[in-house]
C-alpha cells in the first residue's frame, strides 16, 4: 500500500504532549518514482518522495518522527535501495540507512542532507529551515525554540574526558609504519630535502653527542629561512644552505627572533611525551605547548639514556581514537548530532553590526607567496583559505605545503613577492613527494548545519587541521573551526 503522503496526524495519533521533529530525507541519486520506507512507517507504508525544483537528480520527503534510533530505506524505480553516503547497516530488512534523533533535553534534529550537483567533495545542503523542534499538543504542532543544553556539553565533556583518561600514548601507535628523525648537524638544504622526498611535515632532531632527541623541524623553519633569504639584510645566503646544519639554524633564530610568540621566549626543550602517559595529558601538551606534535619517546633507562622514538602523536591521531570508539554509540555523546552553527566553537565572519569579532584571515589567488607566509607566521594559524572575490572557496595554502618549494630546488629560483600563492597551489599540485602518502581532499569543508560527529570526523583525518565552514552552493566561507579549537571546546 502507498501513502497519498506523509500523514502528520495519522503519524502523530497517540503522541500528545510528545516531541516530535521534523526530519527531511533526501535521495540523490535519480530515478523516475522514489518512496521511503522505515521503521517509523512499520515497514509497511511507503511515503512518496517529491522532485527537488533546483535539484532534478534529487527526491524529498519530510516526516515527524520522534526521539529515538530510525532505520529506512529507499525504493527507487521497483528496486530497494539505500544511500552509501549516509550511515547503514545490516538489518533482518537488508541494508537500511539508520538515523538516530536525541530528544532530552532540548535537542535538535539530525538531518539527512543532499550532496550538491557538481559538488568535487559531495557537500550537503544547508537544511537549516528544517532545524527546529516541534511538540504535539491537543493535536495542533507548536514550534519550540532550539537552545543547547549545559547538561548536553558537560556530559559529552565528561565521557570524552574518561575515555582520553583510560587510554595511554600506546593506542596511537599503529600496526606499522616509520617515523624518520634527523641528525642536528645536516644541512638545512638537506634536511628539508629528505622532508620532501619522505612526504611529511615534521621530523624529531636527533644530537648524538647528547645521546637524545633535542627539538623538532617544521615548515615554520623552511618559512622563516626563506623569509630570511629574501630579506636584504639577511646573514644567511643560498650558498651557505649547503652547509649551514640545522643546530646552528636553531640557535640563529633563537638569537634573532629572541621574543618570539608574543614576548614569550622560545622553548629550547624537547616538548614529548612518554608511552604510558595518557591521551588527555598528551592533548593537554600539546594545546598547552601550542605545537602541531609530539614524539612518544620510550626510555628504560632511569636516565634516560638510549631513547626509542615510537611516534609522533598529534590531536588528529586522539581525535581519531574519539571516533571510532563513540561512533557506535554516539547516544552516550548527547551533542554529537548537534549542528555545529549552535555549539560555542570555532571563529566565525562576522555578521553585519558585529564589532567585536575579527575577521576571518583569507588569501586572493593573485596575493604573492611572501604575504601569504607572513600571514600564516602573523595569525599564528596552520592554514589559509583562498578565496574568490565573493569569498567563495577556492582552495587553502598550508604551512606544510611549503616543502613543495624543495623539488629542483625551486625556492632558489623564485622570489617570494614574485610568485602568486595561485602559482604556489599549482606548484605543489605538480610536485608530489614520491614516498609521500596522500592527506585526502587539500579542502576539509562542512556546512554549518552538519553535526558536530562530521565536522570530527574530517578534522581526524591526515593532515587536517582545520575544516573550513562554507554555504551550500557557493561555498562562501563562514568560518573555520580547528583542532585547536575542537580541544579546547571538549577539554573545557
Amino acid at each position: 500500500m502507498f501513502s497519498s503522503g506523509v500523514d502528520t496526524s495519522q503519524d502523530l495519533s497517540g503522541t500528545v504532549g510528545a516531541v516530535v521533529i521534523p526530519t527531511r530525507f533526501v535521495w540523490p541519486h535519480g530515478g523516475r518514482r522514489v518512496f521511503l520506507t522505515g521503521s517509523f512507517t512499520r515497514w509497511s507504508d511507503h511515503l512518496p518522495m517529491s522532485p527537488m525544483e533546483d535539484y532534478p537528480t534529487a527526491f524529498q520527503a519530510i516526516c515527524y518522527l520522534t526521539p529515538g534510533l530510525h532505520q529506512y530505506k529507499f525504493y527507487v524505480d521497483g528496486e530497494w535501495r539505500h544511500d552509501e553516503n549516509q550511515r547503514y547497516v545490516s538489518s533482518n530488512y537488508g541494508i537500511v540507512n539508520t538515523l538516530f534523533l536525541t530528544g532530552e533535553p532540548d535537542p535538535i534534529p539530525s538531518i539527512v542532507s543532499l550532496g550538491t550537483p557538481g559538488s568535487r567533495d559531495n557537500m550537503d545542503v544547508d537544511n537549516e529551515t528544517f532545524r527546529r523542534m516541534v511538540t504535539v499538543s491537543g493535536g495542533s504542532v507548536h514550534e519550540t525554540a532550539i537552545r543547547l543544553s549545559e547538561a548536553d556539553i558537560e556530559l559529552s565533556r565528561h565521557q570524552i574526558s574518561i575515555f582520553l583518561s583510560t587510554n595511554t600514548s600506546y593506542d596511537l601507535l599503529p600496526d606499522s609504519g616509520k617515523v624518520i628523525a634527523l641528525d642536528v648537524n645536516l644541512p638545512v638544504k638537506q634536511a628539508f630535502h629528505i622532508l620532501y622526498e619522505q612526504g611529511i611535515p615534521v621530523a624529531p632532531l636527533w644530537d648524538f653527542y647528547k645521546g637524545q632527541f633535542v627539538g623538532m623541524l617544521s615548515p615554520l623553519d623552511f618559512i622563516l629561512i626563506l623569509r630570511e633569504l629574501g630579506s636584504h639584510g639577511s646573514n644567511l645566503t643560498e650558498e651557505e644552505l649547503e652547509t649551514h646544519t640545522i643546530s646552528a639554524w636553531k640557535l640563529g633564530k633563537r638569537q634573532r627572533y629572541g621574543q618570539l610568540d608574543h614576548g614569550r621566549p622560545i622553548e629550547s626543550r624537547l616538548v614529548h611525551a612518554g608511552p604510558y602517559d595518557t591521551l588527555k595529558d598528551v592533548a593537554i601538551k600539546i594545546l598547552q605547548n601550542e605545537v602541531a606534535t609530539v614524539p612518544i619517546i620510550h626510555s628504560s633507562s632511569p636516565d634516560g639514556l638510549f631513547p626509542q622514538l615510537l611516534h609522533l602523536a598529534s590531536l588528529s591521531g586522539i581525535l581519531r581514537c574519539i571516533c571510532r570508539h563513540f561512533r557506535h554509540s554516539s547516544s552516550s555523546l548527547p551533542i554529537l548530532q548537534q549542528p555545529i552553527c549552535n555549539i560555542p566553537l570555532g571563529s566565525w565572519v562576522p555578521k553585519v553590526g558585529e564589532a567585536n569579532r575579527r575577521p576571518l584571515a583569507m588569501l586572493r589567488p593573485n596575493a604573492s607567496l611572501g604575504s601569504a607566509l607572513s600571514l600564516l607566521v602573523q595569525a599564528r594559524v596552520s592554514s589559509i583559505p583562498i578565496v574568490d572575490d565573493n569569498d567563495s572557496l577556492l582552495d587553502t595554502y598550508s604551512r606544510s605545503d611549503i616543502t613543495a618549494l624543495a623539488k629542483d630546488r625551486a625556492y632558489a629560483q623564485m622570489h617570494l613577492d614574485e610568485m602568486t600563492i595561485h602559482q604556489a597551489v599549482q606548484l605543489g599540485q605538480e610536485v608530489n613527494p614520491p614516498h609521500g602518502f596522500s592527506s585526502g581532499q587539500r579542502c576539509q569543508m562542512c556546512l554549518r548545519s552538519d553535526s558536530l560527529l562530521k565536522v570530527m570526523e574530517r578534522l581526524s583525518s591526515p593532515g587536517a587541521r582545520r575544516v573550513i565552514i562554507v554555504e551550500a552552493g557557493s561555498k562562501r566561507v563562514q568560518g573555520i573551526i580547528s583542532l585547536t579549537d575542537l580541544f579546547k571546546f571538549l577539554l573545557a
